[in-house]
């Protein structure tokens, strides 16, 4: 999938170009939408199941205390070659199970031509038609969480 990754330390997987577009990425997406979406990059998942690992760092960054419970957290492993998505209660009860699957499904895809940043950009973008669909901004909407790439 991205094997090309696996050397190297989490601060060195995208250039400071390749953080700045996924940060452009995160709010163009929520430019329209009362979702948060977050890229959260670590070596590996420290012995846990990809999913698990990916619900402790959404409950470590407060992802679930958004005010519509609509945040979107995709976590990447890339030592491991892995991968996750996690949809709060909100969304997850807006979309199929068949969204995220065709979400994951694309970002593989990219991921396997070594294009990484455009597949997250891309997921990103995807994330952020969905949450402007279910949630659309309000007037009195705030970005309750940063939009940069968290590297652990």
């Amino acid at each position: 999938m991205f094997s090309f990754f696996k050397s190297k330390p989490a601060a060195s997987v995208f250039t400071t170009e390749e953080l700045g577009r996924i940060k452009s990425a995160i709010q163009a997406a929520e430019l329209f939408t009362s979702g948060e979406i977050r890229l959260v990059v670590e070596r590996r998942t420290n012995g846990y199941d990809v999913l698990d690992r990916a619900a402790m760092v959404f409950k470590k960054l407060k992802m679930h205390e958004t005010a519509e419970r609509n945040a979107v957290l995709i976590y990447m492993a890339y030592g491991e070659r892995l991968y996750a998505i996690l949809g709060d209660k909100g969304i997850h009860e807006k979309v199929t199970q068949e969204f995220w699957n065709t979400l994951k499904q694309d970002m593989h895809r990219h991921f396997s031509q070594g294009q990484l940043c455009d597949g997250l950009c891309e997921a990103i973008m995807t994330c952020g038609r969905s949450l402007q669909e279910h949630f659309p901004r309000q007037t009195d909407d705030k970005n309750e969480l940063p939009d940069e790439v968290v590297i652990l």
